[in-house]
């Protein structure tokens, strides 16, 4: 019997019978296998051990592929040499490096950007120690391309190379068409713990919402064809009536002019309408292109930078008809040059950033003391700061932005905000100064500030730009070098086909959870010097993943064999606990070295007895035949299991007779009375073999 990729043999045997005539003989050559007395269990697993063939095709084969793959990526600078005949490297290539056609290409491009309008759960059958491993989920758009460059073109450097270049004007196409990238999340987050082009992928996803949310909104200000024309028929409107009136209005007096408007205010009133549909597109469009439009706003500076005893309650409602983009008050916090309530503004959310950006922003941190992006931010903050407090100064900014840079000489008073008659009654105005860093000459935040203007963050430019950034994104992933390509995929591909198999249902067999953690553990090591770019082509990194590649195919080699008797025996999990743990402790010597020094010659040897509640189980794995095959039944012997006839038969034959009535007999006359064994045959075969011998059998004993 053959269990996927387990053997076994069921062996059935009854205990000595007395058979005292043939026709006994021949009721017990048809008894049924469940009335033996025992049943043994005799696993044939040995040959699982033995890949000499080289005819295994799994995760590990494949994965040794990749790393071929990956020290031959150091023979060329871009990943179209390795396609392009005219390579002066391609004699290098090997003959057998072929590449699927175009058939299987467009299969597999359509397989990765199938849109599944419900995101998997990538964090779902996880392993603990997986996140250790800098690649990508498994169910992620570039862990998908990695498990099948596995097996595209048997995983040869020129098949990866060409499934790669389609698989970026791919994206490109999804990018220029603004189509959101399938497999990836859309939470809006970057996961820094991933590999840098799954990170550049999640990048450009967010950036492809954000391009679709500023054409929705570019095609909603601009209308449908019928509020277009509609508006072209204002507009005539507007030069064929209002125009002559407004002619004679610049040649008249004074006290002409009064009489002309009016009459035009009757004409006016007509289209009072389309100004009002049309003023909210024009000041957002006005605030976006047109940043001089908001030099008359900062007069409001000018105007309440006045002391503090000029300023009057009646202004609060100046204020708060100035204000814009406020989030609600700041405690009792009170501004230092009037009595008014601090209002924290809204902010534009800081711009998500990929690894690279991270190290970018650090070095120029590093070298000019601030990097162009927190530039950016703080003028956003500072705009959208003095948008929400008209008339706040550089020290009220500090105080809510950055409290440790404004050293208190009281502390404040802590509370909800009061009215403004009922504020004159706190310590108005707080006392305290600006930093030492703050208060220098030539401070980068003072100078920021007096040159950010007063707009709300709603009507900022966006911090992120995405089609900047998405075409920075698409220029990375056409121009990378085949080797930072192929250093990601194996990281990727390891994990994932770890993740793959980790997924595998196997049963509470402890000695596969302890292997498959040593698993994770061993790959996050060996895998480290390319998760930090330290490899090159003369590294003995490449030696070290060809002997991760021969641990991987022992793991899998277990699992395998786990997820097989778990699933045979579910319902008696005894039995696989037990051929698991002794397989395990036999096999676990030649986990250590390479697969060709396993010595195949060792058979693994086990019998299982089995309990009476454990033989349906084993006894529901023969299939009852097929109507061609039970015709064969009429002409074997019996004892059939679901009509399945023993490959094997051995039968004992044996008489015993009593010593004191022949010749077998001693002279001593102090012998006790016993049975001997006069006459014994073993016989084994078939069943015609046996039937053959039982003819002989009979004759001899009777």
């Amino acid at each position: 019997m053959d269990s996927m990729h387990v053997g076994f043999d069921l062996v059935v045997t009854w205990s000595e019978k007395v058979v005292e005539s043939s026709l006994e003989m021949a009721e017990m050559e048809n008894a049924s296998p469940h009335e033996a007395e025992k049943w043994i269990l005799a696993p044939n697993l040995y040959p699982n051990l033995d890949s000499s063939k080289g005819d295994r095709i799994g995760f590990a084969s494949q994965l040794h592929l990749l790393v071929n793959a990956l020290e031959m990526s150091f023979e060329a600078p871009f990943i179209e040499d390795f396609v392009s005949v005219e390579n002066p490297g391609s004699d290098n290539l090997e003959s057998t490096m072929v590449i699927p056609p175009p058939t299987v290409l467009d299969r597999v491009l359509k397989d990765l950007f199938l849109e599944d309008p419900q995101l998997p759960d990538f964090a779902k059958d996880e392993h603990k120690s997986s996140r250790a491993i800098k690649g990508a989920p498994v169910e992620s758009l570039f862990a998908q391309f990695c498990l099948h460059s596995l097996w595209f073109g048997n995983c040869n450097i020129r098949a990866i190379a060409v499934l790669w270049i389609e698989f970026v004007r791919e994206i490109r196409w999804h990018w220029e068409e603004s189509q959101p990238l399938p497999k990836i999340p859309a939470n809006g987050s970057i996961d820094l713990a991933t590999c840098l082009i799954n990170q550049k992928l999640q990048m450009l996803a967010i950036c492809i919402g954000k391009k679709r949310e500023l054409n929705e909104e570019f095609e909603d200000c601009i209308g449908t064809k019928d509020n277009a024309s509609a508006n072209m028929e204002v507009i005539t409107t507007f030069c064929l009536v209002l125009v002559p009136l407004l002619l004679p209005v610049l040649f008249v007096t004074d006290s002409e002019q009064g009489e002309k408007m009016q009459e035009v205010n009757k004409v006016g009133d007509e289209s009072s309408s389309f100004h009002a549909r049309s003023h909210a597109f024009d000041e957002k469009r006005d605030s976006l292109l047109t940043p001089e439009g908001f030099n008359g706003s900062k007069t409001v500076e000018s105007k309440f930078s006045a002391n503090a005893q000029d300023v009057h309650p009646a202004d609060k409602s100046t204020l708060d008809s100035m204000r814009r983009g406020s989030a609600g008050t700041v405690g009792s916090m009170k501004l230092l040059k009037l009595c008014q309530s601090l209002h924290a503004p809204f902010t534009q959310s800081a711009p998500l950033m990929t690894e690279d950006m991270h190290e970018e922003r650090l070095r120029a941190i590093e070298t000019f003391g601030f990097s162009f992006l927190e530039r950016e931010t703080l003028s956003s903050d500072m705009s959208a700061f003095k948008a929400a407090n008209p008339g706040a100064v550089f020290e009220d900014f500090i105080r809510w932005y950055s409290p440790r840079d404004w050293e208190n000489d009281e502390s404040e008073a802590k509370g909800p905000s009061t009215d403004l008659t009922e504020g004159m009654n706190v310590d108005w105005p707080p006392q305290g100064r600006l930093s030492r860093r703050m208060s220098e000459s030539g401070n980068f935040w003072r100078k920021i500030w007096d040159e950010a203007p007063i707009l709300p963050a709603s009507e900022q430019k966006p911090l992120l730009d995405p089609n900047q950034e998405g075409e920075k994104i698409l220029h990375y992933l056409e121009t990378m070098q085949p080797h930072q390509l192929l250093e990601q995929m194996v990281c990727t591909a390891f994990r994932a086909s770890a993740d793959t198999l980790n997924q595998t249902n196997y049963g509470s067999l402890k000695e596969m959870d302890t292997k498959m953690d040593q698993l994770y553990l061993t790959m996050a090591s060996t895998l480290r010097p390319l998760q930090v770019n330290l490899l090159s082509n003369t590294s003995d990194t490449i030696e070290d993943l060809q002997r991760l590649c021969v641990v991987f195919e022992h793991v899998e080699k277990l699992l395998i064999l786990a997820a097989s008797l778990h699933r045979r025996f579910r319902q008696v999990p005894r039995i696989s606990e037990a051929i698991f743990s002794k397989y395990y402790n036999f096999y676990l010597p030649n986990m250590g070295i390479g697969l060709a020094d396993v010595d195949t010659q060792k058979e693994f040897d086990m019998k299982l007895q089995l309990s009476q509640n454990e033989r349906q189980v084993v006894s529901n794995m023969f299939t009852p035949p097929t109507a061609n095959q039970s015709w064969r039944k009429v002409l074997s012997m019996g004892n059939h299991l679901n009509g399945h006839e023993p490959i094997l038969r051995e039968i004992i034959f044996s008489m015993r007779d009593n010593a004191s009535d022949n010749h077998y007999a001693s002279s001593s006359p102090t012998d006790y009375q016993q049975d001997t064994e006069t006459y014994r045959m073993y016989t084994c075969g078939t069943s015609n073999d046996l039937r053959d011998s039982l003819s002989v059998v009979r004759q001899s004993f009777e």
